[in-house]
């Protein structure tokens, strides 16, 4: 089966640009909200959607995104609503959703049942940020099943073979991370994922996005110079929880503009 997520990827490249991943949590500020929230990305540029469902214990994300997951759990956000919220912003926009979650609330839905709901609502695959294919053989095997795109995270710390694995078990792209942690100068970080991306070619990985606290349309232009995507969080929640749906759209309008070779600086 096509990849949704590479199509939208590869789409990006013949228009002489590099994607932009928009990642939002659902249910923040409310669920109906967070809908029109993804809604807004999609219509202001961003070529792919990554929603993130509230978690009780968000281990790997910073404070403004767990200051929103936290929000959405205390507004009575279920784990079934994702597929509500999915529903919604597939009828309404054209551009692959991918679903970041972590693996403890896909095992408790089961597995097999996470994969023929988020099919069912439109979605177009899962990032589990917490599992390594050597433990998501399960996930492994219904993604090939019902056609979704599996992401798998690299770091800087994985072994050539560990990321020869993430390579050959992943599909639409490979998620990047220039550090498992959230702290670090920006040089540093940059420096981290070149060289990571560099590695990930070298196994034959056919596209790398890179998520590391991207904030201006200058820093999506110079991830863009050696990845094919750049994925934002952070500052979207941020101009979301300030600014509501219109400070969310002009952010994303700022940004989206970095992946236009004319805009921004490597």
């Amino acid at each position: 089966m096509t990849s949704r997520v590479a199509a939208a990827v590869n789409a990006a490249a013949e228009q002489g640009r590099g994607a932009f991943v928009g990642y939002l949590p659902l249910g923040f500020p409310d669920l109906q909200t967070s809908i029109d929230a993804a809604v807004a990305l999609a219509e202001n540029g961003a070529d792919i959607l990554e929603l993130g469902p509230p978690y009780s214990d968000p281990v790997m994300d910073g404070t403004v995104i767990q200051e929103a997951t936290q929000a959405a759990l205390a507004g009575g956000f279920r784990l079934r609503d994702t597929f509500t919220a999915i529903r919604e912003i597939t009828r309404r926009v054209d551009v692959p959703v991918l679903v970041m979650t972590y693996w403890n609330p896909v095992v408790q839905y089961g597995v097999d049942r996470y994969a023929d709901d988020l099919l069912a609502a439109g979605g177009a695959g899962l990032i589990p940020p917490d599992i390594t294919p050597e433990a998501g053989q399960e996930w492994i095997d219904a993604s090939r099943r019902t056609g979704l795109d599996r992401i798998f995270l690299a770091a800087p710390t994985s072994s050539d073979e560990r990321l020869r694995l993430i390579v050959e078990n992943s599909t639409g792209f490979v998620y990047t991370v220039s550090t498992m942690g959230i702290t670090g100068e920006r040089a540093e970080l940059d420096a981290a994922a070149r060289i990571l991306v560099g590695r990930l070619r070298a196994q034959g990985a056919r596209h790398a996005c890179v998520g590391i606290g991207i904030s201006s349309a200058d820093q999506v232009a110079g991830v863009l110079g050696y990845a094919d995507g750049a994925i934002v969080g952070t500052a979207l929640v941020r101009a979301l929880r300030d600014g509501g749906l219109e400070g969310l759209a002009r952010t994303t309008r700022a940004l989206v503009a970095g992946t236009r070779p004319s805009t921004g600086s490597n």
